[in-house]
């Protein structure tokens, strides 16, 4: 399993929580009903990959999109963490791409099945490895956040228009699944979702937070 990085010590995350639409625009473009408190999945930890290294398109699917994301990592763990102490338990931020099988994810949305394996594919949750301090980030629901594909923007919006504060998904969260230190939420992302194919370049960037460039093979 992949550690992450913060202030020199090793942090291991047990899951990985990503919202399922927190954008109003994302959930226009997919077509789906947006609801009045944060739904979300969990993404295996085995999913991640770093800065430099390589998505690999999976043989049981033909259509992979990107969705770039803030990712909050968890400090002072907790069940039912009140919203207004949400973001003392942060500690840090990141960027995160949450790579999706679409093809599969629509299939199996249709026939009223389970669709966690549209996400949960090696090398599926490409990560900047290294965490940038809560301190450093005064407010996380005001980032700008920007990928492009082979130096062409293909999302870009702020943290300002998501649905749902980064206190609220923790405070929501809490109240289902206790958080560890080394969690991470992954806070959902904007429109402009899209196909990714083997040769591709990917990079992300969240102001304050920083970069991070992966590409594509197919094995």
């Amino acid at each position: 399993m992949r550690a992450l990085t913060y202030k020199g010590e090793q942090v291991y995350p047990t899951k990985i929580v990503c919202l399922i639409i927190n954008y109003h625009a994302h959930g226009a473009e997919l077509k789906h009903a947006l609801t009045d408190m944060p739904l979300w999945f969990l993404k295996p930890p085995q999913s991640i990959i770093g800065d430099g290294e390589n998505i690999v398109l999976p043989p049981l699917s033909e259509i992979v999109h990107h969705e770039v994301e803030l990712a909050v990592v968890m400090g002072k763990g907790g069940a039912n963490i009140p919203e207004e102490e949400a973001l003392s338990h942060v500690l840090g931020y990141t960027v995160l791409l949450d790579i999706t099988a679409r093809d599969l994810q629509d299939r199996y949305i249709r026939e009223g099945r389970p669709w966690s394996i549209a996400k949960g594919f090696d090398t599926f949750c490409p990560m900047k490895l290294d965490i940038v301090p809560r301190e450093a980030v005064p407010d996380p629901d005001n980032l700008a956040i920007e990928l492009s594909v082979n130096g062409t923007v293909r999302q870009s919006s702020s943290t300002k228009n998501m649905i749902f504060s980064v206190s609220r998904q923790i405070a929501e969260i809490s109240k289902v699944t206790t958080l560890e230190r080394g969690d991470i939420i992954a806070t959902g992302t904007p429109e402009g979702v899209g196909p990714i194919k083997e040769g591709d370049v990917l990079s992300a960037r969240i102001a304050s937070v920083g970069t991070l460039s992966v590409g594509v093979i197919r094995r």
